[in-house]
């Protein structure tokens, strides 16, 4: 098939999107039955709910079955109120599907320990099972189109391509130890990396169990915040890697933003409705730590937060363990504390500072109270009061500066790139 690729830094409008995508489905002449992957509610900036609706549209009036699974990994399903917003009225409820990374998935082979120890040079040496959702094999789908958003992610460097199927449908091993292998490797080596450990992890896996195997084509998309709003500047479709190298290359331009020095108090916000946990609400640690400076202060602005884990098992070991650094999460997992459970490991070391700057998450009582963070290791602040000096209705990205003097750093939408001083 011929890859499709649209670069515009001005953005790319409703008219060419449905003209590019609508020429990928065109030359897939014989679809019967369709599956669409794309992200859930927490990459609402991804343009993939409009790439959905575009596909399924333009696929059933041709008279094939679609079913849409997102891409959830460990994360809570969308309720309704989400469908509604990232699908619209396009996509019927029935036709979307539930992916349980606990019971739903298959094992395609495995990543042999010496592959794994290749990878991380020594550091993390285990057999690392490849699982997918069971849909994926034996659904009987014609094509599976893979949507997503290509920016800094804190696990793989660069998030999507083949990270949709092997983490966001994928199944306790994929998901446990490919978060391990990037924690023990060092995230900061990793965030905004297009070949990160994670990475050529996968693209084992990919290379060895997907392709040639099942009919996949990745759709990735790069957005930025701008004066508009959130706009859509790349749209890269294929089979092949090149939609990822390049899509990649675009969101390293325009996700990484290069502060010129690091801000001793950094403050980001984290929208209600996209980030309701700090297992995803960590984005604002991930995506600032690399431009707060030693012995600075973090301030997350969380309204909507009301719990550590997006479900009750990581919920659990995060209140039980909490954020308290690199050494003493290791020890624990040595210890057998996270047997079976690895994700949770690397997840408090993601959220951990090691002591080099403070972390206040500022939420609202009644969500989590200031016991609740002050237990997983984090400072704590009432919402209500602090907006009142650091009001993010009214706070611009980068630099500010309060009546008094005060000079901080705002960050208002972490999920869509990486700020980073590079004064190593």
């Amino acid at each position: 098939m011929k890859e499709i690729y649209r670069t515009n830094r001005e953005g790319i409008s409703r008219e060419e999107l449905e003209q590019a995508v609508e020429e990928l489905l065109a030359q897939y002449t014989e679809l019967g039955k369709v599956l669409i992957v794309p992200p859930d509610y927490t990459r609402c900036y991804s343009y993939a709910g409009e790439i959905t609706q575009i596909m399924y549209r333009y696929l059933t009036a041709r008279g094939a079955v679609v079913h849409v699974i997102p891409a959830l990994g460990t994360h809570m399903p969308m309720d309704d109120v989400e469908i509604k917003k990232f699908f619209g009225d396009v996509v019927p409820k029935e036709n979307i599907l539930i992916h349980r990374w606990q019971s739903d998935t298959v094992k395609l082979g495995a990543v042999p320990p010496e592959v794994v120890g290749g990878i991380s040079e020594g550091l993390y040496e285990e057999e690392i099972e490849v699982e997918v959702n069971h849909l994926l094999v034996d659904g009987g789908y014609d094509r599976i189109f893979s949507v997503g958003q290509v920016v800094p992610h804190e696990v793989v460097g660069m998030a999507n391509y083949s990270k949709n199927l092997f983490v966001g449908l994928g199944g306790r091993s994929m998901i446990n130890k490919s978060h391990m292998l990037s924690a023990i490797c060092g995230m900061e080596q990793a965030l905004g990396v297009m070949d990160s450990p994670a990475r050529k992890l996968y693209d084992y896996a990919q290379q060895h169990f997907i392709d040639g195997k099942l009919p996949v084509t990745f759709l990735q998309t790069v957005t930025s915040e701008t004066e508009k709003g959130v706009i859509l500047q790349g749209l890269y479709m294929g089979d092949s890697r090149r939609p990822f190298e390049m899509a990649c290359e675009l969101s390293q331009e325009l996700n990484i933003v290069h502060v010129e020095r690091r801000a001793k108090k950094m403050v980001t916000y984290l929208d209600p409705e996209e980030l309701k946990t700090t297992w995803v609400g960590n984005k604002g640690v991930y995506r600032t730590r690399m431009a707060v400076a030693d012995g600075g202060e973090l301030l997350i602005l969380a309204p909507g937060v009301k719990a550590f884990g997006e479900n009750e098992e990581m919920d659990a070991m995060t209140r039980r363990y909490g954020y308290k650094g690199r050494d003493y999460v290791l020890d624990l997992y040595k210890e057998g504390a996270f047997e079976g459970k690895t994700m949770s490991a690397a997840h408090l070391i993601q959220g951990s500072t090691d002591g080099r700057f403070t972390v206040t998450y500022a939420t609202r009582p009644e969500n989590l109270s200031k016991e609740e963070i002050e237990q997983v290791g984090y400072q704590w602040a009432d919402y209500e009061e602090v907006t009142k000096r650091y009001n993010p209705a009214v706070l611009k990205d980068g630099w500010n500066t309060t009546e008094d003097g005060e000079e901080f750093y705002y960050v208002g939408t972490p999920a869509l790139g990486l700020w980073k001083c590079d004064d190593n």
